[in-house]
């Protein structure tokens, strides 16, 4: 007994090997993931049904008490000999992992094979391996909720293939005298060898089971860096160089054959082999165009379907990735592969977790510039509202000038029309130079120093050079109108508002003060931050102002308010001499 069972481990520790080059196979990590119709179930049990005729040719025969020296069983054994067969751990592995039809299909395989064999035992060997493969699958939908056995319950369920066996054995041939002692001689090794394999094997599966878990994670993590790295390319919109950039991106950290990018016509960029897949080239393939239209990531592994025009592409299987933009679709994001069995889990999950990323992505920054420009067209057209009284109050001192001072009347005539023009270019403008910022600020105040005479004077101190330096439309003139309106309103006399434009080393330093009354201390901590009335100290220009300052230039240039100890308050900010985002001007 000692001897049949050191053989009987030495034949087992080679099947498995094969079994640990079986679980390498994509086929069988397909068969884990329990994602197989009834044509992969046939292949599974044809697969496992070769395993358990392999285990039988590797097994050992029997006769007259003794383990004859065979080392493979191929043809037909003699009627004196038994057949002592590897097989019951193939079928019972079958039956675990894919089912009582994968189970019963490989041990109808494997008994065919020992009745075929012949000897003594040949009906009961026949007869046990299909009832094994059925049990065994029977019994894997009690554990159901998880997706391999455990090897402990595995060594457990290990145990009774083999006593079957052995009744069978003692049922088929009661007239053998000496099938008793048979039984008795290679039970125990039998038991041991088959249920100690298939707790190893289970162990195996669990080894690969962690494997795909880390493979996923990473492919995770992977398409989540990859996506985050393609926004500065998704923020140029669907056109020819976000795709370009997007394509040579995925290019270089994947290891794909070749991935193009289309919109939902034709193609925008292309990386890899097959250069015939030529930029402008409308989408052929039915399965690209099913993946455009179900917005479904779709697998092809067909070069067939891949509808390349070139006889000899090298191209033979692909992953098309639909690209939406909230609920409208933008385009593709296509994997190309050398050959189908390259398309394993991992680049199924990447693919799909890329895609969902850079949907995501582009819905994010669709709302977020939708939002922009939404609350910039506010902005602008609030801004370019001339405050009537304002005209009004100006229209009448140009009309009482003319009778006492024409030339004055039309200087001021001038200075009203460039303010009102600057106001209505205001809708078409997201930046504008420093320096029309600064005519349009002395326009106004040439306005109102002429309105107020003494009781107003307003200093502008600059530098003679302004170029390349750019600032939201209308910033500067709403805090100076703040100053006047609220800050000096009870001032009849000797208001005095000063504006400040100087260059540091990176950031262009604006200030405006006054020496008025100063924000109630109730206002001031809220200024800038959130609209108030007009009944409250102003607070709606100076709020619009900073929103654009933010939204455009970043917190680093939102405005800055206090009181002075002496009187009056001050409103000043930064702004960057060359900022990092795109500029919005209109020349």
């Amino acid at each position: 007994m000692k001897d049949l069972t050191l053989i009987l481990f030495e034949r087992i520790g080679l099947l498995l090997v094969i079994a640990f080059v079986l679980t390498r196979t994509p086929g069988f990590k397909k068969l884990l993931d329990r994602k197989f119709n009834k044509g992969m179930s046939i292949v599974h049990a044809i697969v496992f049904g070769a395993f358990a005729i392999a285990s039988t040719t590797t097994g050992i025969l029997i006769a007259d008490g003794t383990v004859l020296n065979v080392d493979f069983i191929v043809l037909p054994v003699e009627d004196d000999q038994l057949i002592v067969s590897m097989s019951l751990v193939a079928v019972v592995i079958a039956g675990l992992l894919g089912g009582p039809f994968v189970g019963f299909g490989a041990g109808l395989i494997a008994g065919i094979h020992l009745m075929f064999l012949g000897g003594v035992g040949w009906l009961a060997n026949g007869f046990v391996n299909p009832l094994t493969g059925l049990l065994a699958g029977l019994t894997a939908r009690f554990f159901s909720n998880e997706r391999v056995i455990s090897p402990l319950k595995a060594l457990f369920i290990g145990v009774f293939p083999p006593v079957l066996q052995m009744q069978l054995l003692l049922i088929f041939y009661t007239d053998a005298l000496d099938i008793v002692e048979i039984v008795d001689w290679i039970g125990l090794p039998l038991v041991l060898s088959n249920s100690l394999a298939i707790a190893i094997f289970t162990a195996m599966v669990g080894i690969v089971l962690k494997e795909q878990e880390n493979e996923a994670a990473i492919a995770t993590k992977q398409a989540l860096t990859i996506a985050e790295e393609a926004i500065p390319y998704l923020k140029k919109d669907f056109s020819g160089d976000m795709a370009e950039g997007i394509a040579e991106l995925l290019y270089e950290r994947l290891e794909l054959a070749a991935v193009s990018v289309t919109n939902n016509k034709e193609v925008l960029a292309y990386k890899g082999i097959g250069r015939h897949h030529l930029i402008g080239e409308p989408i052929r393939s039915s399965v690209a165009q099913e993946a455009i239209r179900t917005k479904v990531m779709q697998v092809t592994y067909k070069k067939e379907e891949v509808e390349c025009k070139e006889k000899n592409c090298p191209l033979q299987a692909a992953i098309m990735i639909p690209i939406t933009q909230g609920t409208e679709h933008t385009g593709l994001i296509i994997f190309y592969f050398r050959k189908p069995e390259h398309i394993s889990p991992v680049e199924l999950t990447m693919a799909e977790g890329l895609g969902k990323f850079i949907s995501n992505q582009l819905t994010m920054l669709h709302a977020e510039k939708l939002k922009m420009h939404m609350r910039d067209t506010e902005l602008r057209n609030l801004q370019a509202q001339i405050n009537p009284h304002f005209l009004f109050n100006t229209l009448q001192l140009i009309a009482t000038l003319f009778r006492e001072n024409a030339e004055t009347a039309r200087h001021l005539t001038l200075k009203l029309a460039s303010f009102m023009r600057f106001n209505l270019r205001l809708v078409s403008k997201s930046l504008v130079e420093l320096e029309k910022e600064c005519e349009h600020v002395e326009a106004y105040t040439s306005i109102i120093q002429a309105r107020f005479m003494d009781r107003l004077r307003i200093n502008i101190n600059k530098p003679d050079d302004l170029s390349n330096i750019y600032i939201p439309p209308s910033t500067i003139q709403p805090l100076v109108e703040n100053c006047i309106n609220h800050g000096l309103h009870h001032k009849s006399k000797g208001g005095k508002i000063e504006i400040d434009i100087s260059l540091e080393e990176t950031d262009v330093f604006i200030l405006v003060r006054d020496n008025g009354d100063g924000f109630p201390e109730h206002v001031l901590q809220f200024a800038g931050e959130q609209p108030l009335s007009e009944g409250k100290s102003g607070g709606i220009g100076i709020y619009n102002v900073n929103q654009r300052l933010v939204s455009l230039l970043g917190e680093s240039s939102k405005l800055s308010i206090r009181n002075l100890p002496q009187g009056g308050s001050e409103v000043y900010f930064r702004i960057p001499k060359s900022h990092h985002l795109e500029r919005k001007v209109i020349l």
